[in-house]
């Protein structure tokens, strides 16, 4: 083999193996980011892994909602009305969250338990923010 095919061909070897080192490490990266979503009845079903960080979504028991008086700690439960799941959230909750009201909680799963590093409220696709409800569509600033 002529010297410069050799050096071609170990420049070619070496981008071959650098791109897939890139993607190799790309891709552990990416797996370890990933959270999953799952409802009341799959985690009550065992289906989710404990430990591992997760999101799980549902409706807000109603009566279920216990508020810490020396922390910002809060306990309640999710449903989709067929299981139910305790949540533990340490934090300032969003201004939508309340009972009967669907949520995603972000976190990892500990002995049947969410604890929760992040409340997500959700609202319905009739949502107006306060500064907007008495305005009408005529009156309402315009979005740029």
């Amino acid at each position: 083999m002529k010297p410069q095919r050799r050096k071609r061909l170990f420049i070619l070897l070496g981008i071959v193996v650098a791109v897939g080192l890139s993607v190799g490490l790309t891709t552990y990266a990416l797996r370890q980011n990933i959270n999953l979503f799952y409802t009341p009845s799959q985690l009550v079903a065992g289906e989710a892994p404990e430990g591992v960080r997760l999101r799980a979504g549902g409706m807000v028991v109603k009566g279920s909602l216990q508020r810490s008086t020396q922390s910002l700690t809060v306990h309640f439960m999710i449903t989709d009305f067929k299981h139910q799941v305790p949540v533990v959230y340490t934090g300032i909750l969003p201004d939508l969250f309340r009972e009967g009201q669907g949520i995603i909680a972000s976190g990892r799963l500990e002995h049947g338990e969410i604890q929760a590093d992040q409340v997500l409220a959700k609202h319905d696709e009739k949502y107006q923010p306060p500064e907007l409800r008495g305005m009408s569509a005529t009156t309402a600033p315009a979005s740029r």
